[in-house]
C-alpha cells in the first residue's frame, strides 16, 4: 500500500567458525566473460536532477548466482572521469574498482550517486552512462537534468533568509530554495502558469508585511510548490518544508490553480493577513494544511487531505469557504486532533508561561463542503468567553459528526482518489475536478 513507509531491516550476521575449524577461504575465479550476473534492476534511473545539487543515493543488487566463487577484475563507469554519476562498490569509491569478490550464491551492493552540471537549457535534458563489468555486462544510468534558479543565503547577507528578487523573477526555470526566502514589504511576487517552486529542509516562502503573493496558474499546469526530494516515497512525504507563510498585514494575496504539497504547514496566514485561495490542493501535510491566525480567508474550490488537520482557525479571524473538500484519512502517525478546527483563542507563552489569548471570530462559514475522516466527528469547537464565535455551516455540507452526516463516498481515499462514487450523495458539492 502507498502509504507505508519501508523502513531499513538489519542484517544478522554470519559465523564462519573459521578460527574452530582451521578451514581456509576457498579461492575466486577471475571472472572477464562466459559468467552472467543478475542485477536487481536493469537500469538505475533518477528523476529530476538539479544542477549543481547531488541527488540521494540509489542501489543495485549484484547477484553471483552460480556455484563458484567469482572475482571481477573491474567494475567503472563507461564515461570515466567525465561521468556525471559517481558509484561505490561494495565499498570501493575508486573510479574503477577492482578485484570486486562475490561468493557463490551472494551478493554485492553498488550505490550511485548524480550529479549534474549547469548548462544554458531550460527544458529537461537526458543525462546517460552505465556501470561496465569485466565480464561485459552493463547496467544503464539514466537521470533527468534540469536547470534552475537557487535561493540561497550568501555570507554577506544580514537576514536570516534570502531576499526574493520579484521583478527579475525568471519563469523559464523551476525555482530551488536552498533557504528560507522572503518578499520583502512593498513588493509583489508574481507566479503564473507553469512556475515550480522546489524547497529543502527547513525552507519556508515568507511574503512580508505590506507584500503581496499573486499565484496564478491553470488547471493544465498548475503552480507547484513542493518539495526538493521526490525520489521514491520522498514523492509524498510530509513534513520536508515548512510553509508559505503571509505575515502580518499581507493583503492583496491571491493563490489560483495551484499545487502545494509535502510540508510541515502548507498555508499560514497572521493577524491582518488577507488570502484568496481557489482551485487550489493542499496535500500532505504534518502539520496544518491551512492555518489562520486572526487574518481573513476566502477558500473557493479547494481540496485539501493527507493532512494532520485540514483547516485551522486561531485567535479568530474571518474566514468563507464554499465547494471545498476537507478529507482526513492520516495514516503516517497518530491523529490526535479534529481535521477542522474553529477557535477564538489560541496558548502563548509570555515569561516561560502559557497564557490564553483570545481575538474575535467573526465569520467561520462553510458552504456546499464537505469535511470528511476517520475520526467519529471532523469538527473542533474552542470557544473563550469574552470573544465573539460566528460560524455557520450550511445544510448543503456533509459535516462527519454534524446535522448532515453522510459518507460522501470518495472513490478511493488511501490511494488519493478524492472522485465521487456514482452513488455519492456529494455529487455537486465540495471540490469540482476540472477536466
Amino acid at each position: 500500500m502507498k502509504r507505508i513507509l519501508i523502513g531499513l531491516m538489519g542484517l544478522m550476521g554470519l559465523m564462519a567458525l573459521m578460527g574452530l575449524t582451521g578451514c581456509e577461504k576457498e579461492g575466486f575465479a577471475v571472472d572477464d566473460g562466459g559468467v552472467k550476473l543478475e542485477f536487481s534492476s536493469d537500469t538505475l534511473s533518477f528523476d529530476t536532477v538539479f544542477t549543481t545539487i547531488g541527488t540521494a543515493t540509489r542501489m543495485v543488487t549484484v547477484r553471483n548466482h552460480t556455484k563458484d566463487n567469482l572475482k571481477l577484475s573491474t567494475v567503472t563507469l563507461a564515461g570515466g572521469s567525465a561521468s556525471r554519476f559517481r558509484m561505490n562498490v561494495d565499498g570501493d569509491t575508486s573510479l574503477v574498482a577492482r578485484d570486486i569478490e562475490i561468493e557463490a550464491g551472494d551478493s554485492i551492493f553498488i550505490f550511485v550517486q548524480a550529479n549534474i552540471n549547469p548548462s544554458d537549457v531550460t527544458t529537461p535534458f537526458l543525462v546517460e552512462d552505465a556501470i561496465v563489468f569485466s565480464n561485459g555486462q552493463r547496467l544503464v544510468l539514466t537521470a533527468w537534468g534540469r536547470n534552475a534558479v537557487y535561493h540561497r543565503l550568501l555570507p554577506s547577507d544580514s537576514t536570516w533568509f534570502a531576499i526574493i528578487d520579484c521583478e527579475n523573477w525568471d519563469h523559464t526555470r523551476p525555482h530551488v530554495f536552498i533557504d528560507p526566502a522572503a518578499v520583502l514589504d512593498g513588493h509583489t511576487l508574481t507566479l503564473r502558469d507553469g512556475d515550480e517552486l522546489y524547497f529543502g529542509d527547513g525552507t519556508m516562502l515568507i511574503i512580508d508585511s505590506n507584500a503581496h503573493l499573486r499565484a496564478q496558474g491553470t488547471a493544465e499546469t498548475p503552480v507547484l510548490f513542493t518539495s526538493l526530494r521526490h525520489d521514491g516515497w520522498y514523492d509524498f512525504l510530509p513534513g520536508q518544508w515548512q510553509t508559505l507563510w503571509l505575515y502580518n498585514y499581507s493583503i492583496g494575496n491571491l493563490i489560483d490553480h495551484a499545487v502545494i504539497e509535502n510540508a510541515v504547514g502548507g498555508i499560514r496566514c497572521y493577524p491582518g493577513a488577507q488570502l484568496m485561495v481557489t482551485n487550489t490542493v493542499v496535500r500532505n501535510m504534518s502539520d496544518c494544511g491551512i492555518v489562520g491566525q486572526g487574518a481573513s480567508i476566502t477558500g473557493r474550490n479547494l481540496l485539501v487531505y493527507d493532512c494532520l488537520a485540514g483547516f485551522t482557525a486561531l485567535m479568530g479571524g474571518s474566514y468563507d469557504f464554499r465547494g471545498c473538500t476537507f478529507a482526513n484519512y492520516w495514516s503516517y502517525t497518530a491523529r490526535k486532533i479534529e481535521n477542522v478546527v474553529l477557535s477564538n483563542n489560541m496558548n502563548v507563552v509570555v515569561d516561560n508561561q502559557i497564557v490564553t489569548v483570545g481575538g474575535n471570530l467573526l465569520k467561520a462559514d462553510f458552504r456546499d463542503c464537505i469535511i470528511w475522516g476517520t475520526y467519529r466527528k471532523e469538527v473542533l469547537l474552542s470557544e473563550l468567553e469574552g470573544y465573539e464565535m460566528n460560524y455557520n455551516f450550511d445544510l448543503h455540507s456533509i459535516v462527519k459528526g454534524g446535522t448532515w452526516s453522510e459518507d460522501p463516498l470518495f472513490t478511493d481515499p488511501y490511494e488519493d482518489d478524492y472522485t465521487l462514487q456514482e452513488n455519492s450523495p456529494a455529487q455537486g458539492i465540495g471540490y469540482q475536478f476540472e477536466n
